[in-house]
């Protein structure tokens, strides 16, 4: 039976929601095709008439992931955020960590897309473009550009980094886990401190 365009668009969202859900859930490699169209409550046939691979639909279903993990931050920061460091207070929070399933895919993925392929890498890498250029936004105008762009690819890579790290070791150790942001947000805050202060004394 043929499906109609509505029910097709249709069809399509639910299976990358689905598979942002799982693969941030379980991986990319531990989640096959059957696994995201069971969870989409379609058929396997169905999710093949929508992309042509797995590869395919990872790097789709990791923008999608992304562009509404983004919509997300960006109404959470223009409540809560006004400095950088409130982004990074707010990004490497326990909140954060705790929310694998809906969180940041970046964080989530970026210890495996190295081992995918090149259409997965380049949602990926357009994703820390556009987490970067937030930061960049969120520091002060009397930072040189290339500072900016240093703290910002700074304060990605950390929470990435601090984030996996975290949620590594939370199941059995706790406080290590809380530690390990804590000591993370405030080492980033200090290198945010320094470069305003060098900012400051007009120092090259």
């Amino acid at each position: 039976m043929r499906v109609s365009k509505e029910k097709a668009g249709e069809n399509r969202v639910a299976l990358l929601q689905a598979a942002s859900r799982l693969f941030r859930r379980r991986g990319i490699d531990g989640v096959g095709v059957a696994d995201i169209a069971r969870e989409a409550g379609l058929t396997h046939g169905a999710l093949y008439a929508r992309f042509k691979s797995k590869d395919e639909l990872a790097a789709e279903a990791f923008s999608y992931g992304f562009e509404g993990n983004m919509a997300d931050t960006r109404a959470w920061a223009a409540e809560h955020c006004s400095s950088f460091q409130d982004y990074v207070d707010g990004l490497l929070s326990t909140s954060m960590r705790d929310r694998m399933e809906t969180g940041c895919p970046l964080a989530a993925s970026a210890s495996e897309i190295g081992r995918q392929g090149c259409a997965v890498s380049a949602s990926f890498t357009r994703a820390v473009a556009e987490m970067t250029a937030m930061f960049e936004g969120s520091l002060e105008d009397a930072l040189p550009a290339s500072e900016k762009r240093r703290l910002a690819l700074t304060a990605v890579a950390a929470e990435m980094g601090a984030l996996a790290l975290s949620r590594a070791v939370a199941k059995t150790d706790a406080a290590l886990a809380d530690e390990v942001l804590l000591a993370v947000r405030e080492t980033v805050g200090v290198a945010y401190q320094a470069a305003l202060a060098k900012a400051e004394r007009g120092d090259a």
